[in-house]
């Protein structure tokens, strides 16, 4: 079954309810400034210097881990008319992390205990990636997987994106045993270290807690949010999905 709860006006303002304990640990860090400093530093190669990234129209696709979010892009990126792309906010974290940047110990750290990273770094990775985007292929429809997790995510956004169009937010539910026996099945082959049984229930955890009350307050702040029930078959799921765009 598909539950729609629509809103008409879709806007993001920016006084959301901020999250301490993340803002206080890491934004005052020298790690993070020194971080996001190389990031605005220009780029020297042809490609990045004459590059405007123009307005953007951009799905939020977020649910808890397992729910399907990242198999669904994928399918709407291959199959959709319009040239969206698919932009997961955990696999630019991972693809830093590992290509030993300043913070790559703090995201590593953070995410292979289930919790979230500073939404500084994590919209300015997605800022690049549309850039990249942009600059390869005119794309300008972006579904933005895993994002937002949090108010913190939500202000982080409002600051450094808000000229972009929020299209809509696809909300993907999925009860818990279900979630836990999809990621127990993932990890067998897929060697993150997040797809193990205590982690997989933190994340469920911290989805409930802190990410259900950023859907419910963009609900009310006016963002469309589909609720999809994707405790079903690939297929059955996108093809209620895929009638949205």
């Amino acid at each position: 079954s598909l539950t729609i709860e629509k809103v008409r006006t879709i806007t993001m303002p920016g006084d959301y309810t901020r999250c301490p304990f993340s803002i206080g640990l890491f934004v005052g860090s020298a790690a993070l400034v020194t971080y996001l400093t190389r990031f605005d530093k220009p780029k020297s190669s042809a490609a990045s210097s004459s590059v405007v990234l123009p307005d953007c129209q951009v799905v939020f696709v977020v649910g808890g881990p397992g729910a399907g979010k990242g198999t669904q892009c994928a399918l709407l990126e291959e199959r959709l008319p319009g040239g969206w792309k698919h932009l997961s906010a955990g696999d630019l974290l991972r693809a830093e992390r590992q290509s030993g940047g300043e913070l790559g110990d703090v995201i590593n750290k953070k995410i292979a205990n289930g919790e979230l990273v500073p939404s500084s770094i994590t919209v300015k990775l997605l800022e690049n990636a549309m850039n990249a985007a942009y600059d390869q292929n005119q794309t300008t429809n972006f579904l933005i997987d895993g994002y937002p997790r949090s108010f913190e995510n939500m202000d982080a956004w409002t600051n450094a994106m808000k000229r972009h169009t929020i299209k809509f937010m696809l909300n993907f539910e999925c009860p818990e045993e279900v979630l836990v026996g999809r990621l127990l099945e993932r990890g067998q082959s897929s060697g993150r270290s997040d797809d193990n049984i205590e982690v997989i229930r933190k994340r469920f955890h911290t989805h409930q807690q802190e990410s259900l009350p950023v859907i419910e307050r963009c609900s009310k702040q006016g963002v469309t949010i589909y609720k999809i029930e994707s405790d079903q078959t690939v297929e059955q799921i996108y093809s209620k999905v895929v009638k949205l765009f």
